[in-house]
């Protein structure tokens, strides 16, 4: 059998590399893509040496993270890092499955005499395809704290991450979710002729038509940055998003990692959940729709949460309580676009919007860290799309209601079931939010105010709000979500 020589993967890492060359840089095609902005909270990650731990980018195929990777190691050159110190290798590459992470780190450092105090830059892609990759990279981190590692992962990356002590203490995750709307209004280059701020700092929308048209077009396509440039692409979203990235995940990488044998029984069931998102569903229920066992489909929940394509929400009752056992439940896709490639885009009037709508809300908020304390509630005689508990209390602190619609402004019946939520937690004191198709508005209904915000408005606000969190540079003159009360706000106002 004729083995791979070291001569062979050093060509193919050269040819992966061409900044090692005199004067060059990283390949002209990611030098077309737009930067995401996600790039510079990346980037003060890259540059942070205060820390010794390897940041590792985590996402869905397709989101941009390779993309990033290859810009974060533009502007490193640019920023004046010796081209000789920096190494990309994706390991999905054929000829590097057999070789551990330090063969190719040994490689690079013989290559170019570098000693184990230099200033590196190690990026390692799609490092999920290497067996027991954290324990490789946790070894790394620890032998060469002198080097910066970054590493990205899609499928399963987050489970292992969470079930598996080897990287404790020694990772740094940077969640690279789909786009959000905002960041959709910003590569399409519309912002400042949809959205302006009020003379309170609130941002508003200029031509809510045309916001909502945008809207229609993110929840169809707008999730994946390249198909927001790419007519051909949104003309035949199953090719491009079904093929390319639901199914690589799907009959690809999940089987090959955690050993599946009936792939067929996984997609029925990811099917049934993407038909379904923004629903509320049971086991019972799933296990009849998709033919899977109950047991099985537990396990596969969890995979498909580890690969990025859907999230769990919980319920509670009408007084924030927990249940013993998690019965009933909503899956929401991480990305309102792999309906559309999986079942036919949708306009504005068809039935399923509502919940299109309501998936796109809830994946604004993937993007935020209040994300794991948000829930569903729903008692004999209503429902609250968000409620979001405090970490320490258990106490519901904010409700928001999604709606596609404008009649709750005037039949105040539809607000019911938020002044029932609020008068059982004792949350009164705070506005209640309630998401329109088009119209903004504030009412007192039985004592409880109402603030009216179209979905889109209050898609994009929530997105950008957390974008700036992250990037800790909130202006003072611009307005942002209030995660304390769940209402929109000027900044300063409490």
């Amino acid at each position: 059998m004729v083995t791979i020589s070291e001569k062979q993967v050093f060509h193919r890492l050269e040819f992966d590399n061409p900044w090692w060359a005199k004067g060059a840089g990283i390949d002209k095609h990611y030098s077309t893509f737009k930067r995401r902005l996600y790039f510079q909270p990346l980037m003060n990650l890259v540059r942070d040496r205060s820390v010794n731990r390897a940041v590792v980018i985590m996402g869905s195929r397709r989101v941009g993270k390779t993309v990033i990777v290859f810009q974060a190691i533009q502007d490193l050159l640019d920023s004046g890092v010796d081209g000789h110190s920096v190494i990309y290798a994706s390991l999905d590459t054929p000829l590097y499955s057999d070789l551990p992470l330090e063969k190719i780190l040994m490689m690079f450092q013989k290559r170019f005499n570098h000693a184990k105090d230099s200033n590196l830059h190690i990026f390692f892609d799609e490092v999920q395809y290497l067996r027991d990759w954290e324990v490789h990279l946790k070894s790394l981190v620890d032998s060469f704290p002198a080097y910066t590692f970054i590493v990205t992962g899609s499928a399963a990356a987050a489970l292992k991450l969470k079930s598996r002590e080897s990287g404790a203490g020694r990772f740094t995750e940077f969640i690279l979710p789909p786009l959000t709307f905002s960041e959709y209004i910003h590569f399409i280059g519309r912002k400042e002729e949809l959205i302006k701020s009020s003379e309170s700092g609130l941002p508003i929308a200029l031509n809510i038509a045309e916001l909502n048209r945008e809207f229609c077009n993110y929840l169809n396509y707008g999730g994946y940055p390249e198909a927001v440039f790419s007519a051909t692409i949104q003309k035949d979203l199953s090719r491009y998003i079904k093929s390319d990235i639901i199914d690589k995940v799907l009959l690809r990488d999940l089987p090959s990692l955690y050993g599946i044998s009936d792939i067929q029984e996984l997609n029925r069931l990811f099917t049934t959940l993407a038909y379904n998102t923004g629903m509320e569903i049971s086991l019972e229920n799933l296990s009849k729709g998709s033919g899977v066992a109950k047991n099985t489909i537990k396990r596969y929940l969890e995979y498909l949460e580890a690969a990025f394509l859907i999230r769990r929400v919980n319920r509670i009752d009408q007084n924030s309580r927990h249940f013993k056992r998690v019965i009933l439940f909503k899956v929401y896709l991480t990305n309102p676009s792999m309906r559309s490639a999986l079942f036919g885009q949708l306009d504005p009037e068809d039935p399923d919007m509502g919940h299109l709508v309501e998936t796109a809300i809830y994946s604004q908020w993937l993007h935020s860290l209040e994300i794991d304390a948000l829930y569903f509630a729903r008692w004999q005689s209503g429902e609250i799309d968000l409620v979001f508990l405090s970490p320490f209390s258990q106490k519901a602190e904010w409700i928001v209601e999604v709606k596609w619609s404008d009649s709750a402004l005037k039949d105040n019946s539809q607000l019911e079931n938020c002044v029932d939520f609020v008068r059982s937690n004792g949350i009164g004191d705070k506005k209640v939010l309630i998401t329109t198709r088009s119209v903004y508005g504030e009412l007192k209904y039985k004592d409880v105010v109402f603030e009216f915000v179209p979905s889109s408005m209050y898609a994009y606000i929530v997105g950008e709000t957390s974008l700036r969190l992250k990037n800790a540079i909130l202006l003072p003159n611009e307005a942002m979500l209030d995660v304390e009360n769940g209402s929109i706000r000027p900044p300063g106002f409490r």
